[in-house]
């Protein structure tokens, strides 16, 4: 009988342990099966040692993660890419000055070297390869559904196209991808020249190798992506060359130099991310960035889209991410690029196209076209790669491994297993309430630091943020926690307890893997990490608790079996961060970036501390450790709300500007008879940060809240010249009476002709001229509907609001733009059918700034990037 109840005791220890002699478990040791103390002489955790071992541990994570990050080249060596050559092409392409589509610097003198350079390197290349050369220059139209859907037209734009491939010819190529036009007034070095420099450096590499090439490699040194994936689209639809591409690289970048990570691939060709694990020397990727990317909270796109989309042609997408404070500003310059930077984007992308023009695969590529994979690097050092049905399998396999571990414990006599799963629904209760009240806590303290203009204090000082809100996230769990402990739990064992919240953090992680893997996304791995490895540290270690209790040892055991994955999960963490605080100084003024970062770190806090809150339970006090958090940010709150933090920072080697762009705009409103109905003349400002133009006006002290803009409801997109179709996130915008602008290039708008269409519609052609960029914004009255045009495929694309947007670039010497609308209308309306706007936007030349933009912009502080230009706006109604 005796020997039966040992047996019984051993089937119920937690983990299937063998019960150590006078142990009567579980629940846990010295407690009767309700969890109640029963004289234990086991010794609580000591707060001070455990806060100062835990603070040592996160520290020392973050210091490795850093570590990794800033390592640039992982295998030093002699390489076949040469970084000071490629640097010599990048600082002669942005010695043109900003590259903007249709001027001089874009369409002639870019062009010009590019070709000087190819053509140099063909006359050095080997005699086992062929170098072909083409100047495109496509016409043509698209619509896509980015920033709320809009059209694209283009004409006469450029492309430098170059086809190395073998002297016998191939019939199947890879295409690598860079655009050399930049956005007005800026440089561009990382967006994108120095792409092009590396593309130039590669071709020379392999144009002078001897080694035979299997298929060809096309370079697309494109000329209008700023202007929307332009040039991209009239290559892949229009050359004859593209028929010949089975995948691509495209080369970008959302920051200024760093790591290129890899951050779309497909869709679907597995192939390619296994020909980027075995060529890539540097490896850097995460399907992580992919699906967020995908998932439209950037609100970026890439020439990606258009070859998959247009072309049916799967792709790698690389972007450099590091510093994106200065991305699309003055300060994206060549010298903030870092050699070791441009090598390990040379090597990486050499040793995919060479991979890649000699790989069987890419010829039979339809066939390895199915399924999706998992990837991701760690730390920098190679890449982890498996099919996602492969990823599912393990998924459920560690949920199912990890509800046999709780299960095990509810084998037991009835009453025992009764009060586990209570007690385990009552932690998982106070879990979760302590999680939810650290939302709610944390992001009303970031509303309250919205509302009194004290926003992005954090841009220019990270740290600020973690004292702020990630103190504030940690003490309340602990609060929370700790009350439970001593009110709820205050008979209960600490050991037990410690067991319990152990169970459900395992538990609730369990529960999202199964979510997000029903979900289909390949991210579920992550969840995977993090139910895996804390499920074997704790089978590793539970004799050793079972027997000694929280022990140092114990937590030293703990942490070392939690390293690989609270490493990785930091290392994502801050790969995460460095994408999205600089987007933050970008992101519009209608969207709080305290909420949106408090969101993310409460995120973090409650992710990092989950396998630690059943510390608070082993503890044998948390009330220092509260109070000194509480302190911590008491004193941030304090300074933040003094605006002891100025958010930018002018700052030569490290600066974060704040964003201004400044129209300064000549607006005229026609009737249905042609004849002027008002017309305005001012500088329209949008701040493109939430805070708007509230720190400038100590500065400039005309641009006050008393110029704030209203909207022309009658008119399209508010009767305003936006450049592309972003007024959704940037409501709040200024407009400063000015004198009035006369470009020497005016715009010409005309209605050539007006049709009766025998479908009982009406049909408008038009023709218009103008400079490189103008933006048409069409608007039908009540009771007409835009049914066809021929803008993109012939289906009129509106815009969320239900205007249509188009947007207009041509390169040089490029012909009247004519397209035609056709509407349907019920009736006759005394308003017309449509109204139908035209902006022209003067982005160089001696257009581009007038004598009154030139003064306001000289006063604006040096730690705004304020970007300037003379518009004009012209509305119509038919």
């Amino acid at each position: 009988m005796e020997r039966g109840a040992a047996a019984v005791r051993r089937l119920r220890a937690a983990g299937g342990e063998r019960e150590p002699r006078g142990l009567q478990l579980p629940p846990g040791r010295g407690e009767d099966p309700g969890g109640k103390k029963r004289g234990s002489r086991w010794r609580p955790l000591p707060e001070a040692r455990g806060a100062l071992l835990l603070l040592l541990y996160l520290l020392a994570l973050r210091a490795l993660v850093q570590l990794s990050l800033r390592q640039l080249l992982r295998r030093p060596g002699p390489p076949d890419f040469s970084a000071p050559r490629a640097r010599k092409y990048l600082e002669n392409i942005t010695a043109v000055g900003p590259r903007t589509v249709g001027s001089p610097e874009n369409e002639i003198l870019t062009v010009n070297y590019l070709l000087e350079q190819i053509k140099a390197i063909e006359i050095e290349s080997s005699v086992a390869h062929k170098i072909s050369i083409d100047i495109q220059r496509p016409t043509g139209s698209f619509s896509i559904d980015f920033l709320g859907g809009f059209t694209s037209y283009y004409a006469n734009i450029t492309n430098v196209v170059v086809k190395l491939e073998p002297r016998s010819g191939a019939k199947h190529a890879v295409l690598s991808n860079c655009h050399f036009d930049s956005v007005p007034n800026t440089p561009g070095a990382s967006d994108d020249a120095v792409s092009c420099s590396v593309m130039l450096e590669i071709l020379n590499t392999l144009s002078k190798s001897s080694d035979p090439l299997q298929h060809a490699v096309i370079f697309l040194f494109n000329g209008a992506e700023e202007s929307i994936l332009q040039a991209s689209h009239g290559f892949i639809t229009q050359h004859r060359w593209a028929k010949l591409i089975k995948a691509f690289i495209n080369l970008e970048a959302a920051g200024v130099g760093g790591k290129e990570l890899v951050f779309q691939t497909g869709p679907e060709n597995p192939w390619l991310v296994q020909a980027y694990v075995f060529a890539a020397k540097h490896p850097f990727a995460s399907v992580v960035a992919q699906e967020v990317f995908q998932s439209g909270i950037i609100p970026a796109e890439t020439d990606f889209r258009i070859y998959r989309d247009f072309g049916n042609i799967p792709g790698i997408d690389l972007a450099f991410i590091e510093n994106g404070y200065i991305y699309h500003t003055k300060y994206d310059t060549p010298d903030r690029i870092l050699s070791d930077s441009i090598q390990r984007a040379g090597d990486n992308i050499l040793g995919m196209l060479k991979y890649l023009a000699t790989s069987d695969k890419l010829a039979k590529s339809f066939d390895y076209r199915h399924g999706n994979v998992v990837f991701f690097d760690v730390f920098g050092l190679f890449v982890l790669v498996y099919p996602a049905r492969v990823g599912t399998i393990m998924n459920y396999i560690i949920t199912a491994v990890t509800f046999l571990y709780v299960g095990k414990k509810i084998l037991q006599p009835r009453n025992r297993a009764i009060n586990y799963l209570k007690e385990l629904s009552i932690a998982f209760g106070f879990t979760l309430l302590s999680w939810l009240s650290t939302v709610v806590i944390v992001l009303i303290v970031a509303v309250f630091i919205s509302l009194i203009g004290r926003s992005l204090s954090w841009y220019n000082h990270f740290y600020v943020s973690v004292f702020l809100y990630g103190t504030a996230a940690v003490a309340n769990l602990i609060f929370v926690h700790t009350l439970a402990k001593k009110f709820y739990y205050k008979n209960k064992n600490e050991q037990y307890l410690g067991e319990i919240f152990f169970d459900v953090a395992l538990l609730a992680w369990s529960i999202v893997l199964v979510l997000i893997t029903q979900l289909g996304l390949c991210s579920a791995f992550i969840c995977a990490i993090w139910v895996a490895f804390p499920l074997l540290t704790k089978l590793s270690i539970h004799r050793e608790f079972k027997q000694k209790g929280a022990t140092i040892r114990f937590i030293m055991i703990y942490m070392l079996g939690m390293f690989i994955p609270y490493l990785y999960i930091m290392y994502l963490t801050w790969t995460i961060f460095e994408i999205f605080i600089p987007i933050m100084g970008r992101s519009g003024t209608e969207i709080p970036p305290d909420v949106v970062l408090a969101a993310f770190i409460v995120g973090s806090t409650v992710i990092l501390s989950s396998y630690f809150l059943n510390f608070i339970y082993l503890a044998k006090s948390t009330k220092k450790t509260i109070i000194a958090l509480t302190t911590v940010f008491g004193v941030t709150l304090i300074l933040v709300c003094s605006g002891v933090f100025f958010p930018y920072s002018s700052d030569s080697a490290n600066p974060k500007p704040k964003r201004i762009f400044l129209q300064h705009v000549s607006r005229r409103f026609h009737g249905l008879s042609g004849n002027l109905v008002k017309s305005d003349s001012g500088i329209w400002i949008n701040g493109m940060d939430y805070a708007g133009i509230a720190h400038i006006t100590p500065y400039i002290p005309e641009l006050n809240d008393t110029i704030r803009t209203h909207c022309e409801e009658k008119a399209p997109f508010c009767g305003f010249p936006w450049i592309l179709p972003v007024h959704f996130f940037l409501r709040k915008n200024w407009y400063l009476p000015a004198p009035e602008v006369s470009p020497t290039n005016p715009v010409h708008f005309k209605l050539l002709a007006k049709e009766q269409m025998p479908w009982d519609s009406t049909k408008l052609t038009f023709e218009v001229s103008g400079p490189s960029h103008m933006s048409l914004y069409i608007r039908p009255h009540e009771g007409s509907t835009l049914s066809s045009w021929s803008l993109g495929n012939g289906t009129p694309v509106a815009n969320t609001r239900g205007d249509y947007f188009v947007c207009y670039t041509h390169g040089l010497q490029a012909v009247a733009w004519h397209f035609w609308i056709e509407l349907k209308t019920a009736e006759k309306h005394s308003d017309g059918m449509v109204s139908l706007a035209i902006a022209a936007h003067y982005f160089f030349g001696e257009d581009q700034k007038s004598p009154q933009l030139y003064a306001l912009m000289e006063r604006f502080p040096n730690w705004t990037f304020p970007s300037g230009w003379v518009c004009t706006y012209d509305l119509f109604v038919f």
